[in-house]
């Protein structure tokens, strides 16, 4: 086990990418910490509960700095530490930029980008004390690579977090603090099921160099190699995971 004992906080773990991250960390025995604004950490602490783990769920808006440092507070009171950070949590709501009203805006930066922030300075006190810890964040082909019709605010939020990411990674290297990047190409979650068709997915396969939409645990995996002491030289990178997408 990669991650025996280390203490993980995965946001937006409710689904999706989030939920097989903590499912993955978990099997590589991390004592887990899911939180994400919906009741659906319960059932993914009820899963990791049944694989040996110790979990802790935690009800918190990313969004919301007071509501972050409590949901540290609660993992340091639970588990004594913090190594590990999955800034996982954003939302991808479409909106034409001529019709975009400045609260529209305001939410998605707030959720992706400022969620990112504030999760981090929750740990820092922690991790800096401790001269370690693990912050993966997780932003996209979106913004880093490319650019999407009705997404600008999203695309400005994930380009925004590649950019906190080498700054963060700098500043806090000498802490024994590794800060990296995850961009996820199309992978298949509720999410974006809800918003494309069973067409428009045969139609992204089609486009991607190895036919196929990506899968949550394909970006799990990587996570936990970030996680673990595997990657201790690696800091301030921004891993693309798209299929082969963006080098066409």
């Amino acid at each position: 086990m990669r991650l025996k004992n280390k203490v993980a906080i995965i946001t937006g773990a409710g689904q999706g990418i989030g939920r097989e991250t903590a499912l993955s960390l978990a099997k590589e025995g991390a004592k887990v910490v899911v939180s994400d604004i919906t009741e659906k950490i319960n059932e993914v602490a009820k899963e990791i509960e049944k694989l040996g783990s110790q979990i802790l769920a935690v009800k918190a808006d990313v969004s919301n700095i007071k509501q972050t440092e409590e949901l540290a507070k609660k993992t340091v009171k639970k588990f004594g530490r913090i190594d590990i950070l999955v800034n996982n949590a954003g939302i991808f709501p479409f909106k034409n930029l001529v019709d975009m009203k400045e609260e529209e805006w305001d939410k998605v930066l707030d959720v992706n980008l400022k969620g990112v922030f504030n999760c981090t300075k929750a740990v820092l006190p922690t991790m800096t004390k401790q001269k370690y810890g693990k912050i993966i964040n997780i932003a996209s082909i979106a913004g880093v690579r490319l650019g999407y019709v009705s997404l600008s605010h999203y695309c400005a939020s994930k380009a925004g977090i590649e950019g906190f990411t080498k700054a963060a990674a700098l500043e806090l290297a000498q802490y024994g603090i590794n800060v990296n990047v995850i961009a996820p190409g199309f992978i298949e979650t509720p999410g974006t099921k809800a918003t494309s068709s069973e067409e428009d997915m045969k139609r992204f396969a089609r486009m991607i160099p190895l036919k196929r939409v990506g899968k949550p645990i394909d970006i799990a995996n990587l996570v936990v190699f970030l996680a673990s002491d595997e990657s201790s030289y690696i800091t301030g990178e921004c891993i693309v995971v798209d299929g082969g997408w963006t080098i066409q």
